[in-house]
């Protein structure tokens, strides 16, 4: 599903990482791990096409991201592509709804996958109450409800659970691992430990993968 062959990311003059090789699999859950400033979210970022590599390739679901231009860059994100980001990136002074339904392109039944979605997550019933109102918890539930939602075969979670309790990162890792078991690709940059056991394997972005 995801294929990295020979990556390198550059800021300036200073390398974040080089010659870096891995692959994820559809079912498979791994961990992007490393000290901060290391570049995992710069990782993620490029392997969802919100940033470009330097050097080397980055294949998804069998598609070159190098050789990807507008259009089909845009039709990746939308149909494969599934993000949750530290904040939530949810529209605050929206409702619950709303913010999962920018999410379904033209699926029918909306309102069902909704309901369905915020049950999973613990937010049931919740669907019109304003996303400003909730904890951090809750609205990082709501980011879950949009990937449940939008059923994309690859998810790029980065530090999905730095900011939450005990209680909500076992909820996060339960539905990225549930995702994950029925054919997902899942990549989570994560500095948890707990997180990373929960995970298949891990991409350990340390200073040996760096030039000096």
């Amino acid at each position: 599903m995801i294929v990295a062959n020979g990556i390198t990311k550059k800021f300036g003059s200073r390398v974040l990482w080089a010659g870096v090789s891995f692959s994820v699999d559809a079912g498979e859950m791994i961990a992007v791990t490393g000290p901060s400033g290391c570049g995992k979210s710069t990782l993620l970022s490029c392997l969802g096409l919100l940033d470009d590599v330097d050097s080397g390739t980055i294949a998804v679901a069998g598609r070159e991201l190098g050789k990807l231009r507008g259009g089909d860059r845009r039709r990746l994100r939308r149909e494969t592509l599934g993000y949750l980001f530290q904040n939530y990136a949810l529209i605050d002074n929206a409702n619950v709804n709303f913010n999962l339904d920018v999410s379904t392109g033209l699926k029918r039944n909306r309102r069902k996958m909704f309901e369905d979605a915020l049950r999973r997550v613990g937010l049931e019933g919740r669907g019109e109450e304003m996303v400003y109102r909730l904890s951090g918890g809750e609205q990082q539930r709501v980011a879950l409800a949009r990937l449940i939602v939008k059923e994309p075969s690859v998810i790029l979670a980065d530090e999905p659970t730095g900011a939450l309790d005990a209680e909500n990162t076992d909820m996060v890792i339960d539905l990225l691992r549930g995702m994950a078991n029925n054919g997902c690709a899942v990549v989570v940059a994560t500095h948890s430990k707990h997180v990373e056991s929960n995970c298949d394997s891990t991409l350990s972005l340390t200073t040996e993968l760096a030039a000096p």
